[in-house]
């Protein structure tokens, strides 16, 4: 009868723990399909060319520059090069001083908004410096503008119309050929 008792007494201990991991099985199971649920609908909207660009303000950095604030929406009637870049980024470093040399020509018509993503303002205020940047520089100390257009790789630069709408999109350095033929299609 030990035998017996010993032989059921194992099966319910059995039925107990396959009871057990099912359980635990079907939560973690609605555990994941929670969180695949939940990130699929956050609000992850992608701007695309013809969207209206999303409005920020960012308070403006470089002492070259008057202006204390960007608005984006206050530039509306002006083309705007919205370029999102680093000091450690080399293509980046590469492009400001086309930028640079583009922007008193088509000052009047376009505004350069470049966005730093760097953590330490120390450092974008020495690259303003070594390259005598004269456009708006915007410091993103939260991310927060980058995450706003979605921005993945850098430099990344958002070419927009005096109508506030997006006209073109370019991840990657630009030449300034390129950045001449842009600036052609956002100027009023």
């Amino acid at each position: 009868m030990t035998l017996d008792k010993t032989r059921k007494n194992k099966e319910g201990k059995m039925r107990k723990r396959f009871i057990f991991r099912t359980i635990i099985l079907a939560i973690l199971l609605a555990a994941v399909v929670y969180a695949l649920v939940t990130n699929l609908n956050q609000d992850k909207e992608m701007y695309n060319i013809g969207d209206k660009a999303p409005d920020f303000e960012l308070v403006q950095i470089n002492e070259n520059n008057e202006v204390e604030k960007i608005r984006l929406s206050d530039l509306e009637g002006k083309g705007v090069m919205l370029n999102f870049w680093a000091t450690y980024c080399k293509p980046c470093e590469a492009e400001m001083p086309y930028m640079e040399s583009l922007y008193p020509e088509y000052k009047d018509d376009i505004e350069i908004v470049a966005v730093s993503l760097d953590a330490s303002e120390l450092v974008i205020h020495q690259f303003i410096d070594k390259y005598d940047l004269s456009f708006p520089v915007l410091h993103d100390t939260k991310s927060e503008i980058m995450d706003l257009y979605n921005v993945g790789p850098i430099p990344s630069t958002f070419f927009i119309n005096p109508e506030g709408e997006i006209v073109d999109k370019v991840a990657g350095a630009l030449t300034l050929e390129k950045l001449e033929g842009h600036f052609q299609e956002i100027q009023p």
